[in-house]
């Protein structure tokens, strides 16, 4: 027999059927509440609200567990390409051979953009922010292919949506970056492949032939892997909300974009670099700024440190830990900021404050550690999330449709003031 749970308002008793998951993850189901009841639920920032159910990720931050779609987030960083892994998200398997190479040459010959986007990109100031300018680029697509609008055409018109998506926004950051630097773009070559072609994009000059590190290649890899889906987290909620409305694919994604864009969300990352150069700028006196973490009273906290949902520790954080020290070694870079980083992440490895407590670095502390290793700009650091996270995104604004999920629509306690009449100004 099915588990109930009961309620009781007002001197009578409801059932509420709970909703067991494949790993046995139990929810009350509270959907029709309010038509039994009269009653709504609140739930400050829906922490505790589940606001669908997905076959997509499984998330268990107790005991540190990632996976997609059933594969281990630890074999998938290890053995997989990131574009294996978009598959596997965005289709529900792994691709055959035949699959993955049909997938990777279709979003190969679909990198490039329409030149108008010059134009618009022109339109923008220098030093715009380059995840002001994705966001706004990315939903503009959906005026270049005017039949993407209607999300409910057919499979093919869908995937094309998709594959044209991947393959471009790696394109427009690109050029997102060298239009902020006032230098000229370059465009998409087929010869590389998806990760060497955004890093090609990213730091070649028109004079100088840029050559892909192949560790910083593989370091880059593991990391778009690492950011590709996260359950339902801010932006991913956020696609999924517009998408309930029936807003096409890029209109979904470039509102994700956009909720990624804050610093409690993607640009944690960023936010590790800005504290690093403040320690540094400050003198680079470490254990100080250990002392000021510590201290409750001081509004001082260590960004990249602990997480919302990961209780013990971060399991992205590990494999990517790896990665950076790879980055480090190969580079061979000099840098105090990196320094300091690396000073840091020993202390609170060991230091019982920090071990006691969880705040272990997380992904966002290492992969802000290999972005400016590989001479990634702070401010591309969110826009390279995006890219990670792009297939998460696409994966479930597809579930969305094809499980026709109703709009999204929260309901909400008023608190503000009772009915009042209006009064003439001069009587006021």
């Amino acid at each position: 027999m099915s588990e109930i749970a009961k309620i009781t308002l007002d001197g009578e008793t409801h059932e509420l059927p709970v909703i067991v998951g494949s790993e046995n993850e139990k929810a009350i189901d509270i959907s029709k509440l309010r038509g039994k009841t009269g009653y709504v639920t609140i739930d400050p920032g829906f922490k505790n609200t589940g606001s669908t159910t997905s076959a997509i990720t499984f998330l268990n931050g107790e005991d540190g567990i990632l996976r997609y779609r059933g594969y281990p987030i630890e074999q998938l960083a290890e053995k997989a390409s990131f574009l294996e892994v978009a598959y596997l998200l965005i289709y529900g398997d792994l691709p055959k051979k035949a699959e993955l190479d049909a997938f990777e040459n279709e979003i190969t010959r679909h990198t490039m953009v329409h030149e108008d986007m010059k134009t618009l990109l022109r339109a923008f100031p220098a030093g715009a922010h380059p995840m002001g300018v994705a966001a706004s680029l990315i939903v503009s697509l959906s005026t270049f292919y005017p039949e993407s609008q209607d999300p409910n055409r057919d499979k093919e018109a869908v995937d094309l949506s998709i594959v044209r998506l991947l393959a471009k926004l790696p394109t427009i950051a690109a050029w997102s970056h060298k239009f902020s630097e006032r230098h000229p773009v370059i465009y998409p070559k087929n010869k590389y492949n998806y990760v060497e072609n955004f890093l090609n994009m990213m730091f070649e000059l028109p004079t100088e032939e840029y050559k892909v590190d192949p560790i910083v290649a593989k370091a880059l890899n593991t990391l778009l892997i690492l950011h590709a889906d996260h359950e339902q987290n801010c932006s991913t909620s956020t696609v999924r909300v517009v998408g309930s409305s029936q807003a096409n694919l890029y209109a979904s994604v470039g509102a994700g974009i956009s909720a990624l864009w804050g610093p409690l969300h993607g640009g944690a990352n960023q936010a590790v670099i800005e504290m690093l150069e403040a320690i540094r700028k400050d003198g680079g006196d470490i254990d100080k700024w250990i002392a000021k973490a510590k201290d409750k009273e001081d509004p001082f906290r260590l960004m990249g440190f602990g997480h919302r949902v990961y209780k013990n520790f971060d399991p992205r954080a590990t494999i990517i830990k790896k990665a950076a020290d790879d980055v480090l070694k190969a580079l061979g870079i000099n840098d105090p900021v990196l320094d300091i980083a690396k000073q840091i992440e020993e202390i609170a490895l060991k230091d019982e404050y920090f071990v006691k407590r969880g705040l272990y670095p997380n992904v966002d502390f290492y992969s802000g550690i290999i972005y400016r290793a590989i001479g990634i700009p702070t401010e591309m650091f969110t826009v390279m999330f995006a890219i990670g996270r792009l297939p998460g995104w696409i994966a479930q604004w597809k579930e969305m449709l094809e499980d026709k999920s109703p709009i999204g629509r929260p309901r909400q306690i008023y608190t503000g003031s009772a009915v009042r009449n209006y009064v003439e100004i001069e009587n006021r």
